[in-house]
């Protein structure tokens, strides 16, 4: 084809060197205008065809390989196919030249390759990614690790081609900078062996929420990577954590808790001691109107009377009765309240008991699990059950422990001097 172009466009009755330096000149610009065209015909025409077709598509996995431009990336392999097959007959008699077009040409390819590969990579995590598979496999790690391995050979591909020498030879030379290499990838080893460990053990995946207080880090897992795992605070801020800490440190991950359906509720009220006392009748009939109540009083009055004739009790001698006590009896209402409510899980853990007595008065600590485990529904339920629970307290004749403040004191002096026992 370039002989029968000569033949046109080189006009006779040049000098033989003059002639030769035209048709050099003429056969490169040929070998660029087809490069051009090829260059053109692939990303006017291949890859707006491609994303044509990929846009009428129902699939995802074509949007994903678009988005990481791997077509595109992939077109930028036509000019360079062009230049590398005419480089010799277009640069006949000029072998050196020819070579280091060629050689170029080569490492051009090597390295759009390299970026497809990538391209390629990522597109499958994105694909993976929705998957439920992901939550056990760390899909990011390994594609790291394997674009870190095929980073090397590139690398080493091109250096035997600049240098013209096989690369098992340059492979070879590797062994003496074995422990370099290793002080050198030293973090990526580390955390290709984290996740591993992660992986096999199951410790955290994406969409966890984990705690972990030495790097300050409280919120969902985003992404676990070869070096370093990314976690998205409840403030929105972005934590990043090396992949080796969470195998080396401590951090609790609350995955169970989303699995098993059950958030717990652990909180206690502080009753003041000095409003404890034993139910009189009068205050025993006024309970048994509360919801819940009757049945439980009506079965310990029972119990109570056939204690007193088990034991022959002295009903003159109160000290040597059983009886109910208020704080007692309102334990018991906080048990059935909870027993029937709705959003309690009755299956799991339900305590509802007394802590020991301290400074803060007598601590009854509610300790139950939440049907809803969603953070914002979960703190609305516990908000509820404490205000009620609160909020009964007086109608036992209980009293909140609260510590004294500024506005305590102040009432109290007001009061004192009201009775004249200050000045």
């Amino acid at each position: 084809m370039l002989s029968s172009l000569h033949e046109l466009l080189v006009p006779p009755g040049l000098t033989e060197q003059t002639a030769a330096m035209l048709t050099i000149l003429l056969d490169i610009v040929v070998v660029l205008a087809v490069a051009l065209v090829a260059d053109l015909i692939a990303k006017r025409v291949i890859v707006r065809a491609v994303v044509t077709l990929a846009a009428r598509t129902s699939t995802h996995w074509d949007d994903a390989v678009l988005r990481r431009r791997v077509v595109h990336r992939l077109a930028h392999l036509a000019p360079a196919i062009v230049i590398y097959h005419f480089a010799v007959p277009a640069l006949d008699g000029y072998e050196t030249w020819s070579a280091a077009i060629q050689q170029g040409c080569l490492l051009y390819m090597l390295f759009v390759t390299v970026l497809v590969v990538d391209g390629v990579l990522n597109a499958a995590v994105d694909i993976l990614s929705s998957s439920e598979l992901s939550r056990s496999v760390p899909f990011t790690s390994i594609v790291q690790v394997v674009k870190l391995v095929i980073y090397c050979v590139a690398a080493i591909a091109a250096l035997s081609l600049v240098l013209g020498k096989s690369p098992v030879l340059l492979l070879s030379g590797l062994g003496a900078m074995t422990a370099v290499l290793m002080l050198v990838f030293k973090d990526p080893i580390l955390g290709f062996i984290g996740g591993i460990q992660l992986s096999a053990n199951q410790m955290v995946a994406p969409g966890d929420w984990i705690e972990m207080p030495a790097y300050g880090a409280d919120g969902d897992v985003l992404e676990v990577g070869l070096t370093s795992v990314k976690i998205r605070n409840f403030d929105n801020t972005i934590t990043t954590i090396p992949t080796y800490g969470l195998i080396s440190g401590s951090f609790k991950n609350w995955r169970g808790m989303s699995e098993s359906g059950g958030r717990r509720i652990k909180r206690a009220i502080h009753i003041d001691m000095n409003s404890v006392h034993f139910c009189d009748d009068e205050t025993l009939v006024r309970l048994a109107k509360i919801p819940h109540m009757a049945a439980y009083l009506e079965r310990k009055q029972h119990e109570l009377v056939r204690w007193k004739a088990e034991h022959d009790a002295d009903a003159n001698r109160p000290s040597n009765l059983r009886r109910l006590t208020n704080v007692g009896t309102f334990r018991a209402y906080i048990v059935a309240y909870l027993r029937n409510h709705s959003m309690i899980r009755q299956e799991m853990t339900f305590l509802v008991r007394h802590l020991a007595p301290s400074a803060q008065g007598l601590p009854i600590e509610i300790y139950v699990f939440s049907r809803d485990t969603d953070w914002v529904r979960y703190e609305d339920l516990q908000a509820d059950i404490f205000d009620h629970i609160l909020a009964m307290a007086p109608e036992f004749g209980l009293s909140v422990y609260q510590s004294p403040s500024g506005r305590d004191v102040q009432d109290t002096v007001q009061m004192m001097r009201g009775r004249g026992k200050l000045r």
